[in-house]
């Protein structure tokens, strides 16, 4: 390759990543309608195939039945219970800052069925006195009402915003489903890997977008589900707002769900609720705690299961990053890494003998 070669192909580089990163740019403020089109695309590519053979190869058609059953089972049940959850934010904020509602009342009962070795401890930390433990409780609950709520109106807000995001996720969809297997063909030519290496990286993607969402979420989602509905049994304020925070929380191994109802049930038994405490306790362990344990084989498969800490670490990074968005991406980002890295040995081995045979010559 002569040297007016070599210039003529690192500028057309040189454009290329300009152009790359200039419409990164512009898509920025819809990373994620992008984002959970792609993600729901793939996760709805079985279905989509299934209807294209029953329509007899009619991509439009069979990508709009597709697009109407996500709407039917996903969207529209995410926009009532977010709502719902908003709701009661706002709501739980008014009563604690009304007096209705005292957090610190519940932890100032917990604090006086601690041993005197507690409080001493509770002293050598910094906390003077129970009475300031309660203060410090009573006004982070307060101030973490207040960012909620503040959210829960920024949200309303945006409502403009919200609808552009949907409409841009829906219509990019309905491409994604009719034209996915060209798109991903294409993709595929264009990554300058040899053929085992491609195959590779696209099974472990989409072996962790499976992993991930219809494994990790359907549990999640099976978890709060279940703490929401043992908080509404024993009438629980905000039941619905709780089972969210369990979903969410569900996400993240090890902890998950317990950081919600493991307080409760402390303070339960506290108060001299018994059954209830008890009640709380049993399902939490025997039932929630145990959802992880038989869904997750099922839905994902031991193989396939990306390590707990793995998840746990990019998770929390994720959401540092990304927010919300980041239960979903923080894992891809991790087990994209975890394949690459699997190739490195191959493809050293492969550029060792490719200068081996070029030094015979």
């Amino acid at each position: 390759m002569n040297t007016k070669a070599i210039l003529q192909f690192r500028s057309f580089l040189i454009l290329l990543t300009l152009v790359s990163l200039a419409f990164a740019w512009i898509l920025l403020p819809f990373y994620g309608a992008v984002f959970w089109g792609v993600v729901l695309a793939i996760l709805f590519a079985p279905v989509q195939r299934h209807l294209l053979a029953k329509t007899q190869g009619r991509r439009s058609l069979s990508a709009l039945i597709t697009l109407l059953i996500i709407i039917l089972i996903v969207i529209i049940p995410v926009i009532l219970i977010t709502g719902s959850v908003i709701q009661q934010i706002a709501e739980l904020y008014q009563e604690i800052d009304s007096g209705q509602l005292n957090p610190g009342a519940y932890l100032q009962q917990i604090l006086n069925a601690l041993p005197q070795s507690a409080h001493t401890l509770l002293q050598h930390i910094g906390v003077e006195s129970l009475s300031d433990l309660q203060q410090k409780f009573s006004r982070f609950v307060l101030e973490s009402g207040q960012a909620l709520t503040k959210q829960a109106l920024n949200l309303g807000q945006n409502t403009f915003q919200f609808i552009v995001s949907l409409g841009i996720m829906l219509y990019m969809l309905f491409f994604l489903l009719r034209d996915g297997v060209e798109l991903g063909r294409h993709c595929r030519e264009l990554i300058p890997l040899g053929e085992d290496h491609k195959t590779h990286l696209f099974r472990k993607l989409t072996t962790v977008v499976r992993a991930t969402i219809k494994g990790n979420i359907a549990v999640a989602a099976t978890q709060g589900a279940l703490g929401g509905i043992i908080f509404w049994f024993l009438d629980i304020q905000g039941a619905l707002f709780w089972g969210v925070l369990m979903a969410i929380l569900s996400l993240l191994p090890a902890v998950g769900a317990s950081l919600i109802w493991a307080p409760v049930a402390i303070y339960f038994f506290v108060a001299g609720q018994l059954f209830e405490g008890i009640v709380l306790t049993s399902f939490g362990i025997f039932v929630i705690g145990l959802v992880d344990n038989v869904l997750r084989p099922l839905l994902v498969g031991k193989d396939t299961k990306i390590p707990d800490y793995i998840i746990l670490i990019s998770t929390l990074g994720g959401l540092s990053i990304f927010g919300l968005n980041g239960f979903v991406i923080g894992p891809l980002i991790a087990a994209i890494f975890m394949a690459c890295w699997d190739l490195f040995p191959s493809a050293i081995r492969a550029r060792a003998e490719l200068n081996h045979s070029e030094h015979e010559r």
